[in-house]
């Protein structure tokens, strides 16, 4: 055959064996053997290259047009109707316009006639540059912090979050299993490192709400040069703990990375003794398999020196991880905090003043102290009924016509629901005012 052929790779291996095949070289059966082929399938394809010649071991659909392709006209109004109408659009976006206007196509087919056309490239997203950051080389020196929101339980059950700690210079781990990543979930997690661990030195988080705040200080806290804090934020100022952001999850990999080893291991552990439930993984966690993790993964660290702290004696572990409301403290000794009326009784000593701030301290088990000059008073709830105060009527003198009495009604604060009371047409609420005192 004149002229030139575009072959596969495959068809010039079997031109190959078939060539070997004419010298006697080889048999039907080694040639099917090397091409992988059936033997009838060898001998049509070799009788076919008898006949055709190195034409015959060509794909005979080859550069023919696919039943299943678009007309010509219809790709031309396609491609003049993207250049006039789409032109800035991407493939897939391009394609969702053009089936509203009635040219179904989709948008992968839409995406190789662009490309043939010149009129889109193909964009590989270029992955960020990172810096290699070696290990931090005191144990406690920092510790990351992440959460792994996974279905822990079954891909049946509600998804958890496992919050991890991991020491940058060991790879130690520690871990519990919250319904959420909450402010609690992550006090609990450090108040646990610590207790086992000491006070470390930083902290290495993403931006989440639990651990940082966007929203503007306060008339306090601009007067006293602070920055807005969490409830987690706080609790890690008093133990002078520096929380450290981190600007992308690869930043923090070796959390990140050692969230893989729990949703591995970590699953295949409960499954095998059977826990379906938070309360028995948190004590498969502390009681064994944190420790058991650490003992197989974990480095010594590059400097002997301990860098965590030991708590501090004057402090109480309960009034550093909870949270605390400013109140102020109102005329009848009570204030409001989350729906209900806290009456702060008598006999506290010291006694504070009305107008000042009242520290009311929320601690992770729910329990509530009202704190004054760091000293806890004693309070006790009122339930909002006993609240509502009426006093009884009184007469005031109002001005108007021949000094008409009429009886008002005075009631407290803490009423509920006040009704509003409309003022009557003639009364002297609605009159001028120099009409009635030039009398």
């Amino acid at each position: 055959m004149k002229g030139h052929l575009k072959m596969s790779e495959k068809e010039r291996n079997r031109l190959g064996v078939f060539i070997r095949l004419d010298k006697d070289h080889l048999s039907i059966v080694e040639a099917a053997e090397q091409l992988r082929i059936s033997y009838r399938q060898c001998k049509r394809s070799y009788r076919r290259y008898k006949e055709e010649g190195d034409a015959g071991l060509v794909h005979r659909s080859r550069g023919r047009i696919s039943n299943r392709a678009k007309p010509v006209e219809f790709r031309e109004q396609v491609i003049s109707f993207y250049r006039e109408r789409y032109y800035d659009f991407g493939a897939t976006l391009a394609a969702e316009k053009l089936c509203e206007e009635g040219l179904v196509l989709d948008h992968e087919t839409l995406r190789r006639w662009l490309v043939a056309e010149g009129l889109w490239t193909k964009r590989h997203k270029r992955r960020t540059h990172r810096s290699w950051r070696e290990r931090k080389g005191h144990f406690g020196e920092l510790v990351q912090l992440d959460g792994s929101h996974h279905r822990w339980f079954g891909s049946d059950r509600e998804p958890a979050c496992l919050v991890n700690m991991v020491d940058d210079a060991t790879g130690h781990t520690e871990a519990l299993i919250a319904e959420q990543e909450t402010t609690k979930a992550a006090m609990m997690a450090l108040w646990q490192w610590i207790e086992s661990r000491g006070v470390p030195k930083a902290l290495y988080t993403d931006k989440k709400n639990v651990f940082v705040t966007n929203r503007k200080p306060g008339i306090e806290e601009q007067l006293a040069g602070k920055k807005p804090l969490t409830a987690f934020g706080k609790a890690c100022e008093k133990l002078s703990i520096d929380i450290i952001l981190a600007n992308s999850p690869q930043a923090k990999g070796r959390v990140e990375r050692n969230n893989g080893v729990y949703q591995d291991r970590f699953l295949k552990e409960m499954r095998l003794r059977g826990i379906t439930t938070i309360e028995g993984a948190n004590e498969l966690l502390s009681e064994w398999f944190c420790d058991h993790l650490n003992a197989k993964f974990a480095k010594e660290p590059q400097e002997k020196e301990d860098f965590h702290m030991p708590w501090p004696k004057d402090m109480d572990p309960r009034n550093v991880f909870c949270f605390e409301h400013n109140r102020i403290l109102t005329n009848d000794w009570t204030i409001r905090f989350e729906g209900k009326i806290l009456q702060v009784l008598k006999d506290n000593r010291p006694l504070p003043r009305t107008g000042e701030k009242i520290l009311v301290r929320v601690h992770l088990d729910g329990q509530m102290d009202l704190v004054y000059k760091d000293v806890s008073l004693k309070y006790k709830e009122i339930a909002i009924g006993q609240a509502a105060v009426i006093l009884k009527n009184t007469s005031v003198d109002l001005p108007g016509k021949g000094n008409e009495h009429r009886s008002h009604t005075v009631v407290m604060a803490g009423e509920g629901n006040r009704a509003k009371r409309k003022p009557s047409g003639n009364h002297p609420w609605r009159k001028d005012y120099r009409l009635i005192w030039s009398r």
